[in-house]
């Protein structure tokens, strides 16, 4: 879990770094760009920008800029807006940018227009058309069907952006002018842009309406070029793009719910007004265009256009709204185009989305477009399959898939590439073996990954590599791993580290190896000796080589000391027969001793004579199983990589200790849950719930306890305590729930003088309820007195996220046992990372 997380951080600055590092024409029949002011020099948002000839529009954003592009000669383009005459402007050239455009003079308004300000959502013809489109939109698309089945295509790409004659003659670039070549323009932004990475995949897709979960797409063919072997990248990409139906009241984008235009709760949060009427292959549709009633809240910006008799969306295109409070993304964009099937059924036919990531929101800033355009034909309805069919493979690897000729492609691409995508494939492959991109590669690579490649090994993780704690003072840790690609069957990865102030030699090492593919039956064995941090997590696991964040963070608050030396090795198994649903087994044996003279684990070994033991020798039987249904992953090697967390995870334990086998010295049983379900709550944001359960079964002493984590860093670290100390409560019995609501910034977007800031609102509540039996604390001879949380202990918390995009600050109050000693009433606690 804790890979896959640094994993997408550094995945987000692998993006950023892209950002720095670069940052692109091929010129379109007629393109146009400005600003619609009044009379009085202000802005117009939402004004209507058409090309008079073929009604092609887009709608200024909410400060007054717009850019549209056709592919056909255009000598007119109108702009239209309430309270003012339609304007026509005369176009003397094919490209028109930066033009200044001014209505002057009162509207008779002889028909509906374009508009600004709020709607009535009485009498308003296009409200009447939305609640149409309400009623019929469960007999629209592949749900009126029992079965389905089509062909999909998908093309993914990052390009950079923003690219002019001044970044070209960059240093940097020098040797490198040839790439400069497959510059090209964004038909939706104007922008110039250069493809840095391309991903083409065709799939046959199946599905059932008659059951839950009846899906299934099967990879016919894929090809990609550009950074890396393109897993990387396609991950973060599918990652950030998420599964959408325009028809839900709210769309995800980047961990994030908008609301959706065709929204039945869209009349509060969207104005709408019929614009136009025209025939889209043989059907008579209306053209609604909606924009936002309020500004800094999740929505979006644009038309569509809908069937006037089954109220079907036939086109829709949706612009997020610049004041959405996003980091890092600059534009969304969105298209999608519909089939008529049978006069009456409108089948998805093209969905295109549109990324603008930056570093900063200013017009001119370089940056990133990731984009991805999705192609379905070939519906057919109504052919059963049988239920085995749509059981999911968990490793459905097919190497025949990334064999595909030239041929191939050419033969069955739904849409041709573009002249510049065409090239895109020879450029990126010539562009790897030039000295000074491989040189930028590897610096990108290395942020990416926290790995840095020598050959067929991979130096880091890098973030380990410093760490600080009482007992070894300054720790330096290097270690590594084996890669030969991203679907390794085997791997092998190891550490070493060293205390300056203890003077010791830390290690540990382990392997893994996949002996069967198709249901993933994993091997692996290890060893590990080194100082950590124990009880810092109710749910444990035999996590070899993962890092201990309070033995080996830099900062502390109160007592370090509590650390306990482990000699730890282990042999397991685990296998997945259904997607998505793991069983593992494994056998380890531990030595556990305390660290330091301040610190004990001593237990009384016979209490009649009173004889003391200060080290613990266990021998443990492990079976468990790991539930994360919907979640994504890439990569088919023994090490995978989720793409997105909004998944559920079941997590179920069960240990059993074995007295007397390689002289160990307890018998007990112990068993865990852990469940974890974010849920996306409208446009209320997200609440992530944690629950964690679990019971020792026997006598144990304080080593093999279940010690409630407290967190004495300066830092927040999940599922633990922020106003408990290491060692506060101790049981061998407990339940814990931890609530945290994330707003997204709703609250503070309603602040006049607090929504430019985008900051955004957190609040929690953690609770943990516990008890200790009384021979548990009869063996105890640690000298720390046992508290276990039998009325209960919890805490509440209030935090502001996204300060300067990168911190979290979280102001924790202590609600029970205020009465100890040493107990924190409150505390604040801080964090770093890059959100969305």
């Amino acid at each position: 879990m804790g890979e896959v997380f640094y994993f997408k951080i550094y995945m987000k600055k692998l993006l950023f770094t892209i950002i720095i590092l670069f940052s692109v024409g091929i010129v379109a029949q007629t393109k146009v760009s400005g600003v619609v002011y009044d009379e009085f020099k202000a802005t117009i948002p939402y004004a209507n920008v058409c090309f008079k000839s073929n009604k092609q529009c887009v709608t200024t954003d909410e400060n007054g800029k717009f850019y549209i592009e056709s592919d056909s000669d255009q000598k007119i383009i109108v702009i239209s807006y309430v309270g003012f005459k339609n304007k026509e402007i005369t176009l003397t050239k094919a490209v028109n940018y930066n033009m200044n455009i001014t209505f002057s003079g009162a509207n008779a308004l002889e028909e509906v227009k374009i508009f600004s300000g709020k709607t009535s959502k009485k009498n308003n013809p296009a409200v009447d058309i939305l609640r149409k489109i309400w009623e019929r939109k469960r007999k629209n698309g592949l749900q009126i069907f029992k079965q389905y089945q089509m062909n999909k295509y998908e093309k993914v790409e990052f390009d950079m952006n923003t690219i002019d004659s001044a970044f070209m003659k960059k240093k940097v670039f020098k040797g490198l002018e040839f790439i400069f070549k497959q510059i090209d323009t964004s038909k939706i932004t104007g922008k110039t842009f250069l493809p840095i990475f391309i991903n083409e995949s065709l799939y046959e897709v199946y599905g059932d309406n008659t059951g839950p979960d009846k899906k299934k797409e099967i990879l016919k063919a894929n090809k990609n070029s550009g950074l890396g072997t393109g897993n990387g990248v396609d991950t973060f990409v599918k990652d950030l793009y998420s599964e959408y139906n325009i028809y839900n009241n709210y769309l995800t984008f980047f961990d994030k719910n908008f609301v959706s235009p065709l929204s039945t709760t869209g009349i509060n949060t969207y104005n709408y007004v019929l614009s136009d009427t025209a025939y889209i292959d043989n059907k008579r549709c209306f053209n609604i265009v909606y924009y936002p009633r309020r500004k800094g809240e999740l929505t979006f910006k644009g038309d569509f256009w809908v069937s006037d008799t089954t109220f079907a969306i036939k086109k829709i295109n949706m612009a997020a709204t610049k004041s959405a409070n996003i980091n890092w993304v600059k534009d969304i964009y969105v298209e999608q185009e519909f089939d008529v099937l049978n006069d009456s059924v409108f089948l998805l036919k093209r969905d295109h989305m549109m990324s603008d990531f930056s570093i900063n929101k200013k017009e001119k800033s370089k940056g990133v477009y990731g984009k991805r355009t999705t192609l379905f034909s070939d519906y057919k309805f109504d052919i059963v399959k049988p239920d085995k069919f749509y059981k999911q493979e968990v490793n459905s690897y097919d190497q025949q898939a990334f064999n595909k000729s030239d041929e191939y492609w050419q033969e069955n691409r739904m849409e041709t590439l573009s002249k510049n995508e065409s090239s895109v494939y020879k450029m990126l492959d010539t562009l790897k073996t030039v000295k000074k991109f491989k040189q930028m590669y590897n610096f990108v690579t290395v942020l990416a990954s926290g790995y840095y490649q020598l050959g067929k090994f991979d130096y880091g993780p890098l973030f380990s590599t410093f760490g600080y704690n009482d007992i070894e003072g300054i720790r330096l840790r290097v270690g590594g791993r084996t890669y030969f690609g991203p679907n390794d069957l085997w791997r092998i990865q190891g550490y070493t580290a060293y205390g300056f102030k203890d003077n010791k030699l830390k290690y540990g090492v382990s392997g893994r190896w996949m002996i069967d593919k198709k249901n993933r039956l994993i091997l692996s064995a290890g060893n590990r000796t080194d100082i950590e941090q124990i009880g810092v997590s109710l749910t444990t696991s035999n996590d070899l080589l993962g890092r201990s964040f309070a033995s080996s963070s830099f900062f502390a608050s109160g007592d370090n000391s509590k650390l306990t030396n482990v000699n730890l090795t282990t042999l397991g198994a685990e296998i997945e027969p259904f997607k998505n649903l793991i069983f593992n087994a494994g056998f380890s044996f531990r030595t556990l001793q305390s660290a330091s003279p301040t610190f004990s684990l001593d237990y009384f070994k016979n209490l009649e004579t009173g004889e003391i033991a200060s080290k613990v020798k266990q021998y443990e039987f492990t079976v468990g199983l790991d539930y994360t249904p919907k979640r994504l992953t890439v990569g088919y090697g023994v090490d995978r990589l989720a793409v997105e967390s909004f998944y559920p995870r079941v997590f179920i334990n069960l240990s059993q200790g074995l007295k007397g086998v390689f002289n160990s010295d307890f018998e007990y049983q112990k068993l865990q849950l852990y469940y974890r379900q974010p849920i996306l709550i409208g446009s209320l944001g997200r609440l992530v719930t944690t629950v964690e359960v679990g019971k020792i079964f026997g006598t144990v002493p304080l080593g093999l306890m279940a010690v409630v984590p407290g967190n004495q860093s300066y830092f927040t670290i999940d599922n633990t305590y922020n106003l408990m100390n290491y060692y506060e409560f101790i049981t061998d019995q407990y339940s814990s729930i931890h609530l945290e609501h994330h707003f997204n910034g709703k609250i503070f977007s309603r602040i006049p003088f607090m929504k430019k800031l985008n900051w955004r609102e957190i609040i929690g509540v953690k609770g943990v309820y516990g008890s200790i039996s009384d021979d548990n604390k009869a063996i105890n001879a640690s000298g720390i007195n046992y508290i276990a949380p039998t009325k209960g202990y919890w805490e509440y918390s209030a935090g502001i996220a996204n300060i300067f995009k990168v911190f979290r600050i979280d102001f924790s109050w202590r609600g029970s046992y205020l009465e100890l000693p040493d107990a924190k009433k409150f505390t604040i606690k801080g964090s770093f990372g890059f959100y969305f």
